[in-house]
């Protein structure tokens, strides 16, 4: 999970900064939490400060030698891993996840964690607003098909823009931290969702499995696409398709 990429160098901006936008989480300080990307340990640090326990993941050997020299010995609460984190097996106990993880890898960073078996209880990511808004369930502009896969299991919410003027260097894009939460009750039961993602998938590549659905079943419009539907639409439309 190479870091190499240029919207991935970009560091917030001190340790105060990080521990504001950590207070804008549900993060308790008997939370187990995993840093995704971790760096030299910015966030690392503040979420030991936070948190009971902490598990930094990095991949750059550098980064990861620059993140032991920096956490180890200070912070006995971290554990540090070196490796893949779309490779790493989740822990089979609750946690959650803070990160500002590489942007170019957030699709299938957030389709690890939400399709994973031992999903995050929630999920704070830093993001490219952009990216953010397509994950949003009722979207003003328009929906994205990540977003609607997701959408019947966690909500997502963002809890705060960002300036660029809080990293070191600035990026070229504007960003946000979201929240992806696990919901208590999820709108399509839980082992009708690969079916579901399958269905989502389907009927955003391809028009001709889009409109093969039965739309006017639902009340639809003609000719709406599917990045203009919203995820209660996703949801009903899915369970009049498996039953017609």
């Amino acid at each position: 999970m190479a870091r190499l990429d240029n919207y991935s160098q970009h560091n917030l901006r001190g340790q105060d900064f990080i521990k504001e936008l950590i207070g804008h989480t549900n993060i308790k300080p008997t939370d187990l939490v995993y840093d995704i990307g971790a760096g030299t340990g910015a966030i690392t640090a503040a979420l030991a400060q936070k948190a009971k326990f902490v598990v930094a993941i990095e991949f750059e050997p550098q980064a990861a030698a620059k993140l032991r020299e920096n956490i180890e010995g200070h912070y006995p609460n971290v554990d540090i891993i070196e490796g893949d984190f779309l490779k790493l097996e989740l822990p089979n106990k609750p946690y959650k996840i803070f990160a500002n993880i590489p942007f170019h890898l957030s699709s299938p960073i957030i389709h690890k964690i939400t399709e994973d078996a031992n999903s995050p209880s929630a999920a704070y990511l830093i993001v490219q607003k952009q990216f953010a808004n397509k994950l949003l369930p009722n979207s003003d502009r328009f929906t994205g098909q990540l977003g609607m896969m997701i959408g019947p299991t966690f909500g997502v919410r963002i809890r705060r823009p960002l300036k660029r003027s809080d990293y070191t260097p600035p990026p070229a894009v504007d960003t946000v931290l979201i929240e992806i939460k696990k919901r208590d009750e999820p709108f399509i039961p839980l082992d009708e969702m690969g079916k579901y993602r399958g269905f989502i998938e389907g009927c955003f590549s391809d028009p001709k499995i889009f409109a093969k659905t039965p739309q006017k079943r639902i009340g639809l419009p003609a000719g709406i696409k599917p990045s203009e539907m919203r995820l209660h639409q996703w949801v009903e439309l899915f369970n009049e398709y498996k039953f017609k």
